[in-house]
């Protein structure tokens, strides 16, 4: 009873002095003290009763804060830390021969994550072959190089069957195809016969022999290099084959702070070989696992609609005469989704899919001839198209 009068009573108290400690206060901080709960023959104020019995209206914020509190760390999904490093460990063994060309190192490591082949375009002498080389020995695959001429034949590529004077009978004799990562050479100074060969074994990762099929292991990559200056003596990729091609990764000259260090580093090796200096970082096994996990990064409805929107105007372009495939669109959906991977994300964002798109359909568009005398590249046009879609958010 007196505790209820004392409550009753710092109601009235001056303004001037310090009133009792209000109710709420009292409920929060002593909730265990059943003698100070009003007796009952004590009617309390609806005052008191309502400032004595918090609603849970006035509590659930609290616990909502808490929640967004812990809502806040991020967290992949995915486990994507051994990728990661992986992808900055042969990173740093490229480094240590080649200078600068940061975005052919990545698109040729999102092309192996995307399961997917890569055409080289440069001019001699800026590390085209060398980069492939090297990229192939951090990895412990099996590796061959084919250099292409005018003269060579399907059967130099895939193989033949020679007879066996031992069993009577003809044996297949594999071509240097049959291998994990195959280096093309100058790709495009062989005939449109031998070019054809490819088709089969790019598309579809195996080949035919005298009717019979013979599957490539995996992972089966084709990276392909060739030179676009000299044209005597070359013949022009078909566009069938361009297409089996995930990106193509044009290669410029260093700057003069890359150039000065280009020349110090070969000067600091001497004799020593570069591809000596490279150590395998993965093999197939770890290759085929991060391939998988590639492709289960999240990319949100609203970005597959972006990607269709982009190739669409492709086809509907002024500019262009050939607009892009919907392997175009595979192909950007599954580049942008190794590229989050390598980044350390587990979903795309629509700056991946720009900074794929360019790769993937710069050698599947064909411009007018009227644009093209122009002066317009199809890296340009490619921009305009990304400028005039809006961005999803």
């Amino acid at each position: 009873m007196d505790d209820t009068n004392n409550m009753n009573n710092s109601q009235d108290a001056p303004q001037g002095q310090p009133g009792q400690q209000p109710a709420q206060e009292q409920f929060v901080n002593r909730p265990n003290e059943e003698h100070d709960l009003p007796t009952e023959n004590t009617q309390p104020s609806a005052d008191t009763i309502n400032q004595s019995q918090p609603s849970p209206e006035t509590v659930q914020p609290v616990n909502q804060i808490k929640e967004v509190d812990h809502s806040v760390q991020f967290k992949n999904r995915l486990d994507l830390d051994k990728l990661s490093a992986a992808v900055h460990k042969i990173k740093n063994e490229l480094r240590k021969v080649i200078v600068g060309q940061e975005e052919m190192i990545d698109l040729l490591i999102v092309s192996i994550l995307a399961n997917g082949h890569s055409l080289i375009e440069g001019v001699p002498g800026v590390a085209k072959t060398v980069t492939a080389k090297l990229l192939a020995k951090t990895m412990q695959v099996d590796f061959n190089r084919i250099q292409f001429t005018p003269d060579l034949m399907p059967s130099d590529i895939l193989g033949t069957s020679v007879f066996s004077m031992k069993n009577n009978e003809f044996e297949f004799k594999p071509g240097p195809i049959f291998s994990n990562i195959v280096l093309i050479d100058e790709i495009n100074r062989a005939p449109a016969k031998t070019q054809a060969a490819l088709f089969e074994a790019m598309a579809e990762r195996q080949v035919t022999i005298d009717g019979k099929e013979y599957d490539l292991k995996a992972p089966f990559l084709v990276f392909a290099t060739q030179n676009p200056v000299e044209q005597e003596g070359t013949y022009r990729l078909p566009e069938a084959q361009l297409d089996r091609f995930l990106f193509k990764i044009n290669v410029g000259y260093p700057n003069l702070k890359e150039e000065i260090q280009i020349l110090t580093d070969h000067d600091a090796r001497k004799t020593k070989d570069p591809e000596s200096m490279v150590e395998a970082i993965m093999n197939g096994e770890q290759i085929a696992n991060y391939q998988g996990i590639v492709k289960e990064i999240l990319i949100e409805e609203h970005l597959i609609k972006y990607i269709a929107q982009i190739i669409l105007d492709t086809r509907s372009n002024a500019n262009l005469y050939l607009g892009a495939s919907p392997r175009a669109s595979i192909a950007i959906m599954n580049g942008a989704k190794a590229y989050a991977a390598i980044m350390g994300r587990d979903f795309v964002t629509p700056d991946d899919i720009k900074y794929i798109a360019k790769a993937v359909m710069r050698h599947r568009i064909i411009l007018t001839p009227e644009r093209e005398m122009e002066g317009l590249t199809a890296d340009r046009a490619v921009d305009q198209i990304l400028e005039n879609i809006e961005i999803p958010r």
